[in-house]
């Protein structure tokens, strides 16, 4: 397709500099489709004229899926059982977000395609500087209990999750981004998000990458289990914790109501009964499987596996305040002997993509994929240990839990540093004992001197690059302290121009290569598996199972 000039001339109008530098950078082929659409997303230019423009830069021109007919049943879905209550303001688990995605939403989808699209928000757009961002609600959203959502509800619930007193899990996202007192009420349709500092990714941070911030109402006082009230597809009929929960059809939802008469989540300890009921037919879903146990449903005719390309991964931290990792050149020795593709084929079935030991991965928009990747290097790696004085090797313990693939791979590990003379003893617990407090001083996750860290999806690599690296860290389990690197994460966050992040984003790439205080091997897809015939099933990488468009 060719240009069309005067559609991109009528489409640049009333636009701001921001936007139509990136309309540019499309038209001129700095930047592609995909990252167009995703980083446009991300600003709040809306479907439509992320469509249009695209159309008129000459590329194919992307139509909505038709809707499907309305054909009720009951959809069986497995879990594993969630870690503690269902509380929107504490839940870090799978299993809680699974059943909160039924019943609450977020303003914003973190879609499994990286961009942001409306739920509870219809639109948003930044200030100059992306410091004030603007939220247009939805009217006519309904509470289960019939109340209309507003803008009250909107504050209350963001000044509930960011203030300290109230512990939520959240506090790791909003920290240095949003405090309490920050949200704003225009009108009864309209938010203003006065932030800590400038964001250009903020959208994210109000998305369903942050699972705890679905929009409650403004008097909720806590025990969401006796009723779930939110303004999801799905009322709550029954839970037991421990067991289960029953939902049925709201037919007031806002999207229309849902295909399905019914959702039955039932909780597992582990994946293999799982993995059996849906053999033996008793399961339509099975949120999440990992790779290795879940090979028999890999290979099944009879089921459907929904891959979710993500950016979770499982973080390998070096302690660099602590031996043998107090030098670099230990660290990058580490990381050089990795089989990255052998990894991903092996260990993760090719369900996984290629890690760069830093958080940016390929498919991010704001990646800078000219950063060359790390090879496995057992002759540089040696030479770096004789040079750090550790010629005839070391000893370390390495500390992790016990969940997806993390055991298979501390044994890869522990098997590839044996060829530069590493010894490496295992200790893998159990993960409640691993996580322990989540603080410095009563968490082996952050106190031992090497581990592996599972970390969720996110549509941005913000949280990746704060809580886990910058000195002042919430999750620094690498005991990490650069300036030089804070100071370009501030600059990264900031920045509301894609090309100006990419620019940013090489440096910090190259910078992490040189120091490694943690390794990423690969990022994991989210595998989903369905039973033949069951259809409209859309998963997240964070967890959430929506059910709305789902047929049986």
């Amino acid at each position: 397709m060719a240009k069309d000039r005067r559609l991109i001339d009528r489409l640049r109008r009333g636009r701001s500099e921001i936007e139509n530098h990136l309309i540019d950078g499309l038209v001129d082929g700095r930047i592609s489709r995909r990252d167009f659409m995703r980083h446009g997303s991300v600003l709040g230019l809306s479907l439509p004229l992320l469509s249009a423009t695209t159309g008129a830069a000459g590329f194919e021109l992307l139509l909505p899926s038709p809707a499907r007919a309305a054909t009720g049943g009951t959809i069986r879905v497995g879990q594993i059982v969630p870690a503690g209550a269902i509380d929107p303001v504490k839940i870090a688990d799978g299993g809680g977000i699974t059943v909160l995605s039924q019943v609450a939403e977020n303003l914003v989808l973190s879609a499994p395609d990286l961009t942001a699209q409306p739920l509870l928000a219809l639109s948003w757009s930044p200030n100059a500087d992306g410091s004030v961002w603007t939220f247009k609600l939805r009217q006519g959203v309904k509470f289960h209990s019939g109340k209309e959502m507003t803008a009250d509800d909107v504050v209350a619930t963001f000044d509930r999750l960011t203030d300290p007193e109230n512990g939520s899990n959240s506090l790791s996202a909003f920290t240095g981004v949003l405090s309490k007192g920050g949200t704003r009420k225009v009108d009864d349709y309209t938010v203003e998000f006065h932030l800590d500092a400038p964001n250009g990714g903020f959208p994210y941070v109000v998305s369903t990458d942050n699972y705890n911030a679905v929009i409650l109402p403004a008097d909720y006082a806590g025990d969401f289990e006796k009723d779930m009230n939110g303004t999801g597809p799905f009322k709550m009929v029954k839970y037991v914790p421990k067991q289960g929960a029953s939902f049925e059809r709201n037919p007031d939802y806002w999207g229309g109501a849902p295909n399905l008469d019914r959702v039955e989540i039932t909780f597992y300890e582990d994946y293999q009964p799982q993995i059996l009921a849906m053999l033996g037919g008793q399961l339509d879903v099975i949120e999440q499987i990992p790779v290795l146990q879940g090979a028999a449903l890999l290979s099944n005719p009879d089921v459907t596996i929904i891959s979710t390309p993500s950016s979770a991964h499982q973080e390998v931290h070096m302690r660099t305040d602590m031996a043998p990792f107090t030098d670099k050149r230990v660290r990058q020795a580490v990381a050089l002997t990795l089989d990255r593709p052998k990894l991903v084929e092996g260990l993760m079935r090719g369900k996984a993509q290629i890690g760069n030991d830093s958080p940016f991965m390929p498919a991010f928009p704001s990646t800078d994929t000219s950063v060359a990747q790390r090879q496995i290097d057992l002759a540089q790696a040696k030479q770096l240990l004789e040079a750090a004085g550790m010629a005839d090797g070391f000893e370390v313990e390495l500390t992790t839990e016990k969940y997806l693939e993390i055991p298979q791979y501390a044994q890869v590990i522990q098997n590839a540093v044996q060829a530069i003379g590493g010894n490496i003893k295992l200790n893998i617990m159990d993960q409640g004992a691993y996580y322990g407090d989540a603080v410095p001083g009563n968490s082996p996750w952050l106190d031992s001197t090497m581990g592996i860290t599972d970390y969720g999806h996110r549509g941005v690599p913000n949280v990746f690059l704060q809580a886990p690296l910058l000195s002042t860290g919430t999750w620094n389990s690498a005991h990490f302290n650069n300036k030089e690197y804070d100071g370009l994460v501030t600059s990264f966050v900031a920045s509301l121009d894609l090309e100006s992040q990419k620019d940013t984003a090489g440096k910090i790439q190259r910078l992490l290569l040189d120091e490694t205080p943690i390794i990423y091997g690969y990022f994991y897809d989210f595998l989903t598996a369905t039973r033949k015939g069951v259809t409209g099933v859309e998963p997240t990488a964070m967890s959430h199972l929506f059910l709305q468009r789902a047929s049986v």
